[in-house]
């Protein structure tokens, strides 16, 4: 009896569709290429032809130059050799999507990174009704269930009225989380100008030019310690701690992250004030769209794979673990 899904090869690089010549959120240049979100370790420069949403080809044009892209709106369907292949709303960042291939009466959906919590930033999750599906398990443990975002910005807004002579420093990785913790702060009324790190000015302007309204924002760069006392001020992780940071007013040191929730990551980093806010589904998140899909078998690509196959054959659920490699956890 043939297995499900036997026309798909799932390979340490990536995930390989025989019938189209194409790979999914390949590790390795290849001639073609459909990408899922324009993180680095799903979106890499050097492949021959790109098939993304147009804000993931705009998300890698900013990346790596202009690519030979090919752009699927959300909704679209394309055929590539004998699969259709769909892009639906993952919920992780701007344009990020999950892939549903269709072909021989089978529905496989590939859904790169996700997470179900609102977001301004990039369109809502979708779930999708497939025989396979294809998920990520960075926060694949029960011990991960993420609080309300509106707790965690409350914190980063309390923080800074407490103490206006000092300005709060927030890490935040460029594409999602930096636009994220802006335009979360903006829907609780915050409408002060916040100030960014250089490194983070390019996608911030590219998510402007996509309709993600952020505010008003200035080059932290250059700004006078009077002027950035009381002030939210946003840099790579990278700069927390460096010379870049020296000069600021008693920065409280903040990290928006998922990881958060470990204490010794916060304590590695010299958190003075983490906030918990992941741009993944948690633990709860994770088993109840596998619940609400109810598909017949479930492939975890990365992340904390066990527990969430385990999780699935208590349950009677097929499931197993790709191993792919490539994939990390650090863009959280």
């Amino acid at each position: 009896m043939p297995r499900l899904a036997d026309w798909i090869e799932p390979k340490p690089q990536g995930i390989y569709l025989p019938h189209a010549d194409a790979w999914i959120d390949p590790s390795v240049p290849v001639p073609r290429a459909l990408v899922t979100h324009g993180h680095a370790d799903h979106a890499r420069g050097e492949h021959e032809t790109v098939w993304a949403t147009p804000e993931t080809l705009a998300i890698m044009d900013a990346r790596y130059g202009t690519q030979n892209g090919r752009p699927v709106a959300y909704g679209e369907t394309v055929r590539l050799g004998d699969i259709q292949v769909s892009y639906v709303p993952a919920g992780h960042v701007l344009g990020s999507a999950q892939i549903l291939l269709e072909h021989r009466g089978e529905r496989v959906v590939v859904s790169g990174d996700y997470k179900r919590r609102p977001d301004p930033t990039c369109a809502p999750f979708e779930p999708v009704a497939c025989d396979v599906f294809v998920t990520e398990a960075t926060f694949g443990l029960p011990v991960f269930r993420h609080p309300e975002t509106r707790d965690e910005i409350d914190k980063l807004l309390a923080a800074l009225r407490a103490e206006p002579e000092r300005c709060v420093l927030v890490g935040a990785y460029a594409l999602g989380k930096a636009q994220r913790v802006i335009a979360e702060a903006r829907a609780m009324g915050f409408d002060d100008p916040i100030y960014v790190h250089g490194a983070l000015q390019r996608l911030c302007d590219l998510y402007v030019a996509h309709g993600v309204e952020l505010g008003e924002l200035r080059p932290a760069t250059g700004a006078s310690k009077a002027e950035l006392a009381g002030r939210i001020i946003l840099a790579p992780p990278s700069a927390l701690n460096d010379r870049w940071s020296r000069r600021l007013p008693d920065p409280i040191s903040a990290m928006a992250s998922g990881w958060m929730r470990v204490r010794q990551r916060a304590r590695q980093r010299n958190v003075e004030l983490p906030l918990i806010l992941s741009d993944h589904a948690d633990w709860d998140e994770l088993t109840r769209t596998i619940e609400e899909i109810a598909p017949q078998e479930v492939w975890v690509t990365h992340g904390r794979e066990d527990a969430l196959v385990h999780w699935c054959s208590m349950r009677q659920i097929r499931a197993r673990a790709l191993d792919l490699v490539g994939y990390e956890d650090e863009d959280d």
